[in-house]
């Protein structure tokens, strides 16, 4: 019965990564598992489960793939301009 489970996890998995082009570590958080596992169930278990979705899952990692810079550099502009908020705000309480 494990054997079952792991592979209805792993098509689950690859289900919701392409209905929702969600990352590896959006997925394991969403389904609280380890990125590792996310990633053994969609890159290797699925190939010998589903073929054919093991090949959509696939692109919509790749695309992520592509795009991880663009995401990070938008993560490091958030946090830099949250930290200039918090200092323009400790600058006016300080004028007070």
């Amino acid at each position: 019965m494990r054997e079952k489970s792991i592979e209805e996890r792993a098509v689950k998995l690859a289900e919701y990564i392409i209905d929702s082009k969600d990352t590896v570590r959006g997925a394991a958080k969403k389904f609280g598992i380890s990125k590792s596992t996310v990633h053994k169930d969609i890159a290797f278990r699925l190939l010998h489960i589903n073929n054919s979705l093991a090949k959509e899952v696939r692109k919509v990692l790749d695309e992520n793939k592509a795009e991880r810079h663009i995401r990070g550099g938008q993560a490091t502009k958030l946090k830099y301009e949250k930290e200039h908020e918090k200092e323009i705000c400790n600058k006016q309480e300080i004028k007070l």
